[in-house]
Order: structure tokens, then sequence, then C-alpha cells
């Protein structure tokens, strides 16, 4: 006759779960408080208000760090450009819409597709805060502060977003498509028509 403890896990030996079980906990409750946070957009934006400010205000005061702020500022161009993008390049698009020949609606007028983000926006708050949090926290790395002309900098990454955002902008209008919901007409349906509206 075998003994329970041959088979099965030994009881004596200290097993790895504790440190698991904590950490998926701990993912769990994270998770669950990003869920709850998902339609509090105005809320969410003032925190990463909130935490930017901290961060500028930190490298403010010690005046460095800007190779950080750079690398940050870059990051965050390239998620804006894919906030802005929609999720299927137009271009891209076409040619493929040109190779199996037309399809459905021939018109744009006739069909209403809405805007799709590359990049949703809670996607982008949660990219844009854990950024930020991750330079606030290299801040309190000496190994970081390399000494840089700061203006230089500055103005490379001015360019940058200027020559980009110009190519955005210019792709917007080529395709015709906005990123923002301001100002776009809305479907309200159709009035029911009654006895007494009608006479």
């Amino acid at each position: 006759m075998e003994s329970a403890g041959a088979v099965g896990i030994d009881e004596n030996q200290p097993s790895g779960g504790f440190f698991s079980e904590w950490s998926s906990g701990v993912s769990r409750k994270y998770q669950y408080l990003l869920d709850k946070s998902t339609p509090h957009v105005l809320r969410r934006w003032i925190g990463f208000g909130f935490v930017a400010v901290i961060y500028m205000i930190r490298v403010y005061f010690l005046q460095g760090f800007y190779i950080i702020s750079y690398g940050l500022g870059i990051y965050i161009l390239n998620l804006l450009i894919a906030f802005l993008s929609p999720q299927v390049d137009p271009e891209i698009q076409d040619i493929n819409t040109s190779e199996d020949g037309p399809i459905l609606p021939t018109r744009g007028s006739d069909e209403f597709r809405p805007f799709v983000r590359r990049l949703p926006e809670f996607k982008f708050w949660y990219s844009i805060t854990k950024a930020f949090c991750i330079a606030f926290v290299m801040t309190f790395f000496s190994a970081f502060d390399v000494p840089v002309f700061w203006p230089i900098l500055l103005f490379y990454w001015l360019v940058l977003f200027f020559l980009t955002m110009k190519r955005q902008i210019l792709h917007m209008i080529k395709h015709r498509y906005v990123p923002f919901s301001v100002g776009k007409q809305r479907y309200t349906g159709k009035k029911v028509v009654t006895d007494d509206t009608s006479s």
C-alpha cells in the first residue's frame, strides 16, 4: 500500500506558490481597478495631468534628466500618431480593393463608417501614464542623468513633431477622415409621424 505523501506533493516542502498567489492577486486587483476606471474619461485624464505635472516639477528642480524627457517626448509622439491614425490605413485598403474589384457601396455617402483608431483612447491614456511613471522613477537614478545641451534636444523634438503632424494632417485631408467626433453629424433615426403632427 502506497502512502499518500509519495504520490502527491510533499506537505513539508515549501512551495513557491505563495509568491505566485500574491502576484496573481495583486494583478487581478490592478486589472479590476483599471476596468472600473474605463468609463471615467475625464477623471483618468485629470489623474494623468497630475502625474505629468509632478514629473515636470521634478525635472525642473533637478535641472537634469533631459535625455529621459526627450525619450519620453518621442514615445508620446509615437502614441499620438497611433491615436490619430485609423485602424486600417486607407492607402493599403485602396490597393486591396483595386485588386479584388469594386465592392458595394460604391460611394462614400452611401454608408456610415465610424472612425476606428489604431490605438484606442484607453490604451493611449494607459500607455502615456505608465510612461510618465517610469520616467519619474528613472529620475531617482543618477546613471540616467546624462549631461546634454537641452535646447538642442527641444528644438529637434519640435521639428520632428511639426514634420510628423504635418504628414498626419495631409494624410487626413487626402483620405477625408477626422479622428475626433466633435462637430460630426450623428444619426438620430427617423421621427415617427403621428396624426397630431401631420395635421
